[in-house]
């Protein structure tokens, strides 16, 4: 349940409108986008400004003969997931689509980070005809070593799913981030959003034919690391809901309504995309009056009525302070990820001064939007801890973070490796990371509002590229609001 406080808080930030201007959130929106130049795999351009990490991964791909090299590393380790890869694309494009005018500069800053993980999306896509790549690394060998990803030695072991091993989950995911990040480049770069396109099409197809779910094919080499818990039904929704978007075609919605009625979770993450669909789809509703879409507009109000604390149906508990919390385990990653959903809500429903209810309570857009303000306010500093969640943003932030490449000598300092062991030495101390990854956003505190900095503690120290990528929306939001 919310403490007393904070349903005081809620009403004061209702009252007081926008006296409080909050921390700086066009830095922090800078902060959060330059943040993905630290899980960067392959060659380095020129102008990469986290000048401690260097080229890595270049040989990625070659015991398949194919070349996989680039995109992102998941989190504090060096091996590339792309389920949760692809997710953090879609979100980084949603974000750009829904909030590209108040980015101003660093919309572009978001289309580079966007294009490292598509290029590599498309070569995953592309390389083989009937597979689609969806990893590299052996993730139980490397989760053995703590190295930088320039010195790793693991296996690079290549993961792909086809249509005797299928992936639907993965598969429908990865044509999500393809169709939604084409139309991020659509009048930018014409050619490379129809290619974006035209595989997004091709995958998507991939993962309505061949129904699986890619953990039953690949087992131990994404479980439990990104097992598909949810299972497909979500991605195939999600991933035909971005090809709807980014088509208009038919054929996708009378897809997504063949799937029937989904699942009504109070959650939504690399792994559970219901709720998102659900408000990507209302937006024709909302801004529209579409009634195809009506179904969807009503679960996305559920949804929120799930996430609202004054709400009779609230399912969602927060901290003393004011915390949205879900689960233990990198809890953040829950609240960017929802935060990001109330503000896109709420800015469809400001758009036709729209309300709806939850009970007999009224909800207009700025009780979505002041819930959403404390959840950022919260991450950037404004907290029972006075500490930031953002490495690098304000004058107290995690100093330990859960991550090889900012906890070990950079090569500028050391060019010898280490090797698989060597670097445990730098774990274990209790001395602060000496590479700061700017930006980084970690797992975050616990239920009672403490962050003990423990480079050990993984669900709360590490970073990953999804806590990130779905807090560049709400922050770019609250930058169109504070100028």
């Amino acid at each position: 349940m919310a403490s007393p406080f904070f349903f005081v808080f809620l009403l004061s930030g209702l009252l007081l409108g926008n006296t409080y201007a909050g921390p700086n959130y066009r830095e922090a929106l800078s902060k959060s986008l330059l943040f993905f130049q630290g899980q960067r795999s392959g060659r380095l351009p020129d102008d990469q400004k986290l000048s401690w990490r260097f080229n890595s991964g270049l040989s990625d791909g070659s015991s398949a003969h194919v070349d996989l090299s680039g995109g992102y590393y998941d989190a504090g380790d060096n091996v590339k997931f792309n389920f949760p890869m692809a997710f953090t694309t879609t979100m980084l494009s949603w974000s750009s689509l829904e909030y590209g005018k108040k980015m101003g500069p660093e919309l572009q800053n978001a289309r580079v980070a966007i294009r490292w993980a598509t290029d590599y999306l498309l070569k995953c896509a592309r390389a083989t005809p009937g597979k689609l790549y969806v990893g590299v690394g052996d993730p139980n060998g490397d989760h053995k070593c703590w190295e930088r990803p320039e010195d790793m030695d693991t296996p690079r072991t290549v993961y792909s799913v086809s249509a005797s091993n299928p992936g639907s989950d993965v598969a429908a995911e990865t044509a999500a981030a393809l169709a939604a990040s084409s139309m991020v480049f659509r009048k930018v770069d014409p050619k490379y959003s129809r290619l974006l396109l035209a595989t997004a099409k091709k995958v998507m197809q991939f993962a309505i034919q061949y129904r699986g779910a890619y953990s039953d094919s690949l087992s131990s080499a994404v479980c439990p690391f990104y097992c598909s818990y949810s299972g497909y039904k979500d991605e195939l929704l999600w991933g035909a809901a971005w090809l709807h978007r980014a088509t208009n075609n038919q054929y996708y919605l009378n897809f997504i309504k063949s799937l029937g009625g989904g699942d009504q979770h109070d959650i939504f993450s690399w792994d559970n995309k219901y709720a998102g669909a659900y408000v990507l789809l209302s937006r024709r509703a909302v801004l529209n009056n579409d009634n195809n879409f009506e179904v969807y507009k009503q679960a996305a109000e559920n949804f929120m009525c799930k996430i609202l604390p004054n709400s009779p149906s609230s399912s969602t508990k927060y901290t003393q302070g004011g915390l949205m919390y879900k689960l233990p385990q990198s809890n953040l990653q829950y609240v960017t990820s929802i935060t990001f959903l109330l503000t896109t809500y709420a800015k469809y429903m400001k758009s036709s001064k729209h309300t709806f209810n939850c009970g007999n309570s009224l909800i207009a857009p700025n009780v979505l939007i002041n819930l959403s303000k404390r959840q950022v306010d919260y991450i950037l500093g404004v907290n029972p801890m006075k500490m930031s969640y953002m490495v690098g943003f304000g004058s107290s932030f995690p100093k330990r973070i859960h991550h090889r490449g900012s906890s070990l000598p950079s090569r500028a300092v050391r060019s010898i490796s280490l090797g698989c062991s060597g670097g445990f030495q730098s774990f274990r101390t209790p001395n602060p990371n000496p590479n700061i990854l700017t930006g980084a956003i970690v797992g975050g505190p616990d239920r009672n509002d403490q962050y003990p900095d423990q480079r050990d503690d993984y669900s709360r120290s590490e970073p990953a590229t999804y806590i990130n990528a779905a807090f560049v929306g709400p922050l770019a939001y609250f930058v169109g609001k504070s100028h």
